[in-house]
């Protein structure tokens, strides 16, 4: 089963992959993951790549790229990346959003960057924002439609004890033969394939 955890900066996509991952006893593969793959395959640090990919968009494209490949490759695998439920499309089984209001990420932000909660605040709506412009013009795709996933989780609602509970329990209560059918992912421009 492939499951795709996508969502905001801050949103605990990362606790409720890896611990989702461990759950089930499969895989977990991150973003991040891939991000510091790409860069040892370069010879650079993530600082390093993450410093050119502003001004070199076939980056993220090659980061984009190797996530829907290990969509299209996988079983029995998590899957973590914001924009992960898009790159994995029709091959995810189960595709699930975090998100959690901005005051909330921002105070976790904060406290996981040693930083001010005003500067993580506003680091996190640019980079928002940037993200956004950069997915719609590579893509085609609006972050914030989520259409496509199966289940939307308010992080902020529930402790990650509580998120892993309700993923779970869709993981577990998920029967492919009574299944009627995904939300189909259309209208993308996968500019790397």
């Amino acid at each position: 089963m492939l499951i795709t955890v996508s969502g905001q900066a801050g949103s605990g996509k990362s606790t409720l992959a890896a611990a989702l991952a461990d759950a089930l006893g499969c895989e977990h593969i991150s973003g991040g993951d891939i991000f510091r793959d790409l860069a040892a395959e370069r010879d650079l640090s993530p600082l390093e790549l993450n410093r050119l990919a502003e001004d070199d968009d076939q980056i993220d494209r090659d980061l984009d790229r190797r996530l829907r490949t290990t969509a299209s490759q996988a079983d029995d695998l998590v899957l973590e990346s914001r924009l992960a439920g898009w790159m994995a499309g029709d091959h995810a089984d189960l595709k699930l959003w975090l998100d959690a209001p901005l005051d909330v990420r921002a105070e976790r932000i904060a406290d996981r960057e040693d930083k001010a909660v005003e500067t993580a605040r506003e680091e996190t709506e640019a980079r928002t924002e940037s993200e956004s412009m950069r997915y719609q013009e590579y893509y085609g795709i609006d972050i914030r439609d989520l259409t496509i996933y199966d289940l939307v989780i308010d992080t902020a609602r529930w402790g990650p004890d509580g998120v892993l509970t309700l993923a779970q329990s869709a993981v577990e209560s998920y029967n492919p033969a009574s299944d009627e059918g995904k939300t189909p992912v259309t209208g993308i421009r996968y500019d790397f394939e």
